[in-house]
């Protein structure tokens, strides 16, 4: 590959990103990331809007009543409202379970000694993503949920808001390497550099995730299928030169399934198709469209799918669509 084509996969990037990048070409003992850094206007819109969770955590609860998808004696399930931090959602929840008159809960359906509520986070969203939120009420389901997600063995979807070319596929898998660079940012990296090492004795981890064309433009795709065997494309991503697009197009609707669980995986892997999020500066998605200015990222945490970790019933935990990810 041309080095002069290692600074972004090819994608938009600022001339700050060519200079970080060309810094990161010098010291051969890493592998290059194949997407960008983000620029200074990301970081100041990121800034900006932790700024204003922050405010929020001080001010109000993290949600309403109306936002409780599912609960029961063991689990509670938000919909987590878009720039709202994960320990903003827990601070809030704690404060309900504390003016409950009962803070014991029995560890199963079979046992009558109660064990003291403890509340853990089952899965984390960014703070601009919107969704499902699961949270535990005592360890033992904490435990069970935690191997559950670590072992994959829960079904997640997302639905993102991209801006860009319409994808010449309809369904697809990528799989790539995921991991931070030298600058601290989380990247996408080659499959190739799957377990070669990383600054701060960190190494390159998988990440893969299968993609759903909904719509472009507010108009339904038809013909896409919803079988992972059936996928058109299966990309393993390798050192490839790849064009640039540019920052403005249709809007893609896409509903994502991740395989693997890293942090950002769905926007980077987006990013690096050239389909960055609306609203997401920090990886390439305007951050003004159609003149509104976006204060966060189009990205919904759609649904959870698992068994119980006590009673072992289906669930599908499904949070509703907010606004821009209903078509016409």
């Amino acid at each position: 590959m041309d080095p002069a084509d290692e600074n972004g996969a090819g994608y938009p990037i600022s001339a700050a990103c060519d200079s970080d990048a060309g810094v990161e070409q010098v010291n051969e003992q890493w592998p290059i990331p194949l997407s960008p850094l983000s620029g200074e206007l990301g970081k100041a819109v990121e800034l900006e809007r932790a700024l204003k969770a922050e405010a929020l955590m001080a001010s109000c609860p993290a949600f309403a009543a109306s936002d409780i998808i599912y609960e029961d004696q063991w689990l509670i399930v938000i919909n987590k409202p878009s720039g709202v931090y994960c320990g903003h959602v827990l601070s809030t929840v704690s404060s309900m379970m504390s003016s409950q008159s009962d803070d014991k809960i029995s560890p199963s359906p079979n046992e009558g000694v109660g064990s003291k509520i403890h509340l853990h986070l089952a899965n984390r969203l960014d703070r601009d993503t919107s969704g499902v939120m699961i949270i535990t009420k005592c360890k033992i389901v904490a435990g069970k949920l935690t191997r559950m997600f670590q072992n994959r063995r829960a079904k997640k979807t997302y639905v993102a808001l991209c801006i860009g070319p319409r994808p010449t596929w309809d369904e697809v898998y990528i799989e790539t390497g995921h991991g931070r660079s030298r600058w601290g940012a989380w990247r996408v990296y080659a499959h190739e550099d799957i377990g070669r090492k990383l600054p701060e004795k960190a190494t390159v981890k998988d990440m893969s995730t299968r993609f759903m064309l909904i719509s472009i433009n507010g108009k339904k795709v038809s013909g896409c299928c919803c079988d992972e065997n059936h996928c058109e494309r299966i990309i393993a991503v390798k050192h490839q030169t790849y064009k640039n697009v540019p920052a403005y197009g249709d809007e893609v609707l896409l509903r994502a399934y991740p395989l693997s669980g890293r942090t950002h995986q769905i926007r980077l892997h987006c990013q690096f198709f050239g389909l960055p999020l609306l609203g997401d500066v920090k990886y390439g998605g305007p951050l003004v469209w159609k003149g509104r200015t976006y204060e966060a990222h189009a990205l919904h945490a759609e649904s959870i799918s698992f068994r119980h970790p006590i009673t072992d019933a289906a669930l599908c935990l499904l949070a509703p669509l907010p606004e821009w990810a209903t078509s016409d």
